[in-house]
């Protein structure tokens, strides 16, 4: 009885077998990261010094693989005379992503290894727009976020101007989304203002920390709160400019007051 079921059931689930052992694996779409130290993957020794890059993929599903190439101390020309780009421009396929931010290190005049004039800076960021695009790809410009500086009267200062600019105008000149986070950071640093800014920072007194036995006072790098705050002000401003990789592939809902205003309302919304 048994083996007359079996048979007379063969020819109906053999196919649907067949078709789900064919079926193609679900498409992946690859999210490139280039930067410095702010956006970079950290070592545990340096923990809890997070760089936003690190969270960012937990604000999507699945299909989307983040590639942090991202490195500490690197400027748009340090970034291309490591040959650091070239192995990404290689690599990308048609509707892949490159976000794209620097601006930190490109203008440190005190550090001549990495310096890079703003007129170079501009040369650069085009050079990974053009190259990104004769892949197919899709390039995202960020403005670089801010240091934690405020004055006197509790404003925070704006501490990348030229550097911001440049990337405003390269995405402007280019046609390409911009996510301002320069002025997006500036904001959430103001909400929280001087002192509870403090908690997204790597500021930890002496015994705080074992990795930081006599304390740290840096108000450039992020630790895991800041990290994750970062990530999630540059996935709601692209949510906000209708870009596909937001609204398509989120892992869950943003919070309600995590939904920005557009930082770049004259850009295109880009699509796969």
């Amino acid at each position: 009885m048994r083996t007359n079921l079996l048979r007379k059931a063969a020819p109906l689930i053999l196919p649907g077998l067949l078709a789900f052992a064919a079926a193609p694996p679900p498409h992946k779409t690859k999210l490139y990261l280039i930067g410095d130290s702010t956006m970079a993957n950290k070592i545990r020794a340096t923990f809890p010094e997070t760089g936003w890059g690190m969270p960012l993929g937990t604000f999507f599903d699945t299909t989307v693989v983040v590639d942090n190439r991202a490195q500490n101390g690197r400027s748009t020309r340090t970034f291309l005379a490591e040959n650091r780009w070239q192995p990404v421009a290689e690599a990308l396929q048609p509707g892949d992503y490159v976000f794209i931010q620097f601006g930190h290190n490109d203008e440190s005049q005190n550090y001549p290894d990495r310096y890079t004039t703003p007129e170079d800076y501009r040369k650069n960021l085009i050079k990974f727009v053009t190259e990104t695009r004769s892949k197919q790809a899709i390039p995202i410009l960020l403005t670089p976020v801010t240091r934690r500086y405020f004055d006197k009267d509790g404003r925070i200062k704006e501490t990348h101007v030229l550097y911001s600019a440049a990337t405003t105008a390269v995405a402007k000149d280019y046609k390409v989304t911009l996510v301002d986070m320069d002025k997006l950071s500036r904001e959430l640093l103001q909400k929280f203002g001087d002192e509870n800014s403090k908690l997204l920072f790597m500021e930890l007194a002496p015994g705080d920390h074992p990795n930081y036995p006599l304390g740290r006072h840096d108000n450039t790098h992020f630790n895991e709160l800041g990290a994750r705050k970062m990530a999630q002000l540059v996935v709601a401003d692209l949510k906000a400019q209708h870009i596909a990789l937001a609204e398509e592939h989120m892992a869950k809902p943003l919070p309600k007051n995590a939904v920005a205003t557009p930082t770049n309302a004259n850009a295109q919304p880009t699509t796969p």
